[in-house]
């Protein structure tokens, strides 16, 4: 089984330990404790690539299809997309900008946040854990909490 994030240089754990998402540290293969947390984790195109840019725009496009199912069926309280540009192509979203979008999935609210793999030098940890830690405490607050 392959698992999320799991490339050494990727910030992801990190960031989610950081922002206060998880109490410890996670390493990818405890991906099923988020869960725990009220937390899932997919992924648009189910293939390993070592940066977003190898996806073609015709799997991000199916790739997003698919997860407007999975969210509509599912009923989360917030979507996060991991990276701009996969999200301007994936959902032809041209203009968007890192934070809380104005449209939403079903009835869960979209986010849009940084890639937080290492390659993505323009956001070091602490601009990333800012980012994700905006997020944590709007989801909380849409899920009343």
């Amino acid at each position: 089984m392959r698992h999320h994030f799991a490339r050494p240089g990727n910030r992801f754990w990190r960031v989610l330990h950081a922002a206060g998402f998880t109490e410890r540290l996670l390493s990818p293969f405890e991906e099923r404790e988020l869960l725990s947390v009220g937390l899932g984790i997919t992924n648009l195109v189910a293939r390993a690539t070592a940066s977003a840019g190898e996806l073609s725009p015709d799997e991000l496009i199916r790739g997003a299809s698919r997860l407007v199912a999975k969210v509509r069926r599912r009923r989360p309280a917030v979507v996060a997309f991991l990276g701009l540009e996969a999200y301007r192509t994936a959902l032809a979203r041209p203009a968007v900008v890192v934070g809380p979008q104005p449209e939403t999935i079903g009835d869960a609210n979209v986010w849009v946040l940084p890639n937080p793999s290492g390659l993505n030098a323009r956001y070091q940890l602490p601009a990333l854990a800012r980012r994700f830690s905006e997020l944590r405490r709007a989801a909380f607050r849409s899920r009343g909490g």
